[in-house]
């Protein structure tokens, strides 16, 4: 492997594991502080492709188009989505067991994808990246690699700064930690604690949602993405320690790079190495990397 290739696969890893974190961040939020198995968070993220594909059109029609714009009018649909299910779905969801819990999500993952084939097909979909983020820069002599996928590690970078920033350095940081660590509690000091769970599934969804959009011009948008991504998905959260979001980040740069380079230099193995790594990691720290609240 010559140094090009290896500062591709490197790049490769980086975005993957961002993306990836991007993704598994309104998971952990929703699990480590709802206590919620959520096995409908892969179909917010194939929402979103699907939301790349389809609103682009509409966007260009009624409101002059632009990439943004479609973000944007997407994450406040995200928003409203996820604020009407909690509200709907989840909130009763809180006190169940967790077969119960996992049994209204899977069926919602039925709803979601019957929804998904009436209204827009069962085909595959192809999204084009925006006309300014559509080049390469070189590595080397002869490889290149695109601009795109630099804009989504750099989008992913920042959203963890501001995840960072907003539960360590704001009040309603502290005050989502402090439910996801005692929830009796906070409520007896008068959070209402109903709005705050809305307020972090919608976030959740938003997340997946975003990441979903984002990556749509580069995965592009077919039947059943969602549910690959849930499991891998799981996988950050089990590693990264239930409800740390600095877990979930170090765990999908992890994966990302287990992933990436696997594929390359054990392409048969490549499959079960982030799995091999999971069960590595757990041997050594069962409750994962880091603790809730992190």
């Amino acid at each position: 492997m010559d140094l090009a290739t290896f500062l591709v696969q490197c790049l490769n890893s980086l975005q993957y594991g961002l993306l990836l974190f991007l993704v598994a961040s309104g998971l952990t939020l929703i699990f480590g502080i709802m206590g919620v198995i959520n096995l409908a968070h892969g179909s917010f993220y194939m929402i979103g492709a699907y939301m790349a594909y389809a609103l682009a059109p509409w966007v260009d029609l009624w409101l002059g188009g632009g990439f943004f714009t479609t973000l944007g009018v997407g994450l406040v649909l995200a928003v409203a989505l996820g604020y009407l299910l909690e509200w709907a779905f989840y909130s009763y969801l809180y006190e169940r067991e967790h077969l119960q819990q996992v049994l209204m999500t899977y069926g919602l993952i039925l709803v979601f994808e019957e929804l998904r084939s009436i209204l827009v097909g069962d085909d595959v979909h192809g999204v084009s990246a925006p006309d300014w983020l559509a080049g390469s820069i070189p590595l080397g002599d002869l490889m290149t690699y695109p601009v795109y996928r630099l804009f989504i590690s750099a989008v992913c970078v920042l959203l963890a700064a501001l995840m960072w920033f907003v539960l360590t350095r704001t009040r309603l940081g502290m005050t989502i930690r402090a439910g996801a660590s005692n929830r009796e509690m906070v409520q007896s000091l008068g959070v209402d604690i109903q709005l705050l769970y809305r307020v972090v599934f919608a976030a959740g969804v938003a997340i997946a949602v975003f990441a979903g959009m984002v990556a749509a011009p580069v995965s592009s948008v077919y039947p059943g993405m969602g549910n690959q991504v849930l499991i891998i998905c799981f996988v950050v959260v089990v590693i990264g320690g239930i409800g740390s979001i600095r877990g979930a980040l170090l765990a999908a740069l992890l994966i990302g790079f287990v992933d990436t380079f696997g594929k390359v230099v054990f392409p048969h193995a490549a499959g079960v190495l982030v799995y091999v790594l999971m069960a590595l990691i757990l041997l050594w720290k069962p409750d994962g990397l880091f603790k809730a609240g992190s």
